[in-house]
């Protein structure tokens, strides 16, 4: 079938295999152009489809030559309807790490539940027998908690006050002011429960309990601060929440680990176009003025340049893995030197939808937002027929 983008607000409903796989592709070829790691071997990645937990698989498996299992909670295609985009790239990972003889299986499934968590023990005792590195990408919006049932569900809103500022419909390029009224003590506590970190340390618990992690074992969670004129909406509102409780998490995990020198981080990452970020407000403005102005600096990443990097330059150096006074890993360093944040805040006063297209870099925020899904990717011929039906070669039942 010929497969087009189908918009549905902040979310494309269609995704393209070929797309995927393309993309999948120019990632591996990225990091293998920047050499070996002498990093992880035997890796575990929860959320592993899509984004920073994608990028983390695949710098793991051609950076270090890592065996890799992958959890997500991904739709699958069926006979004239696409699969997400997250279930093409699982898939495209899998077909190349297969053929570059690296170990890679996956598990499809929601990882908040105990069932996952012990399919997926189940898989690492009888292939891996341990890991020495866990991934924690989780993006998901809702939360049933495995111990009470209770449905939970995050939320976007500043604390405290009604917050007001500009943002971008990034389709249309109109820039207009949106007002987000605060939250409820609820909802705080219902967005710490699906993205804080009590799920990532049930699942070093369970690893634990179990002997799956190696001695001197790491596990990483990915977080974001961003700069002033956003944290109204997201690192003082309800998601800054959810994020205060991961990172002290991650103290919690590392005493836990002591026993076998392990440690637990957080690790600060660049703002970048996903499908999470698409649905927060101001954000997406933000991302485009940000873009425009690193892009000029010749210092703009994506999601496979910063977990390279990471792994590179910060995990997998041979010395301790420099944090700043909170115990957090940065590498959003470069999106906030101060000359770069100066730049955006002024860009920012500027920013109206007559000013936006020379000031800001929209063209760039779609064309990276289309390409989650695997649109406007080159190399690809969208005219052709596409074979929507495709599977995932080590798919765990």
């Amino acid at each position: 079938m010929i497969i087009e983008p189908r918009m549905r607000g902040f979310i494309c409903l269609t995704a393209h295999p070929d797309g995927c796989a393309q993309n999948v592709k120019n990632q591996i070829e990225y990091v293998k152009s920047k050499g070996a790691i002498n990093g992880p071997k035997k890796v575990l990645v929860i959320g592993a489809s899509t984004g920073f937990g994608l990028a983390s698989r695949i710098a793991a498996a051609y950076g270090s030559g890592a065996s890799t299992i992958g959890v997500f909670f991904e739709k699958a295609p069926s006979e004239g309807k696409t699969a997400s985009p997250g279930w093409y790239n699982s898939a495209a990972f899998e077909k190349e790490a297969h053929a570059a003889g690296l170990y890679a299986k996956s598990i499809n499934g929601d990882a908040f539940s105990k069932e996952i968590k012990e399919k997926t023990i189940e898989l690492i005792k009888a292939d891996l027998g341990q890991v020495d590195l866990v991934i924690y990408s989780l993006a998901s919006p809702v939360r049933k908690h495995p111990d009470t049932e209770v449905l939970h569900r995050s939320t976007l809103k500043p604390i405290g006050g009604t917050y007001t500022n500009k943002t971008v419909d990034f389709h249309t390029g109109n820039v207009s002011e949106i007002s987000i009224e605060p939250a409820t003590e609820e909802d705080i506590a219902n967005t710490v429960a699906v993205m804080g970190g009590e799920d990532w340390s049930m699942w070093i618990d369970a690893l634990k309990a179990e002997n799956l992690l190696a001695e001197g074992a790491t596990t990483v969670a990915y977080s974001y601060i961003g700069p002033a004129l956003t944290e109204p909406v997201y690192r003082k509102g309800t998601i800054g929440r959810a994020k205060d409780d991961l990172e002290a998490t991650a103290f919690t995990i590392s005493d836990k680990l002591k026993d076998i020198d392990g440690k637990a981080y957080v690790s600060v990452n660049k703002a970048l176009v996903t499908q999470a970020s698409s649905a927060i407000p101001v954000i997406p403005l933000y991302i485009s003025l940000l873009y425009k102005v690193m892009k000029a600096e010749g210092i703009h990443e994506g999601t496979i340049e910063q977990i390279q990097r990471l792994y590179a330059d910060r995990l997998y150096t041979g010395n301790p893995v420099p944090v700043d006074e909170k115990g957090r890993i940065r590498i959003d360093d470069w999106e906030m030197r101060e000359d770069i944040q100066a730049k955006v805040a002024e860009l920012w006063k500027e920013a109206t939808t007559e000013t936006l297209p020379a000031i800001g870099d929209l063209p760039g925020y779609r064309s990276d937002f289309l390409s989650l899904f695997g649109f406007e990717i080159d190399k690809v011929d969208y005219q052709k027929d596409a074979q929507e039906v495709v599977e995932i070669e080590g798919l765990v039942n």
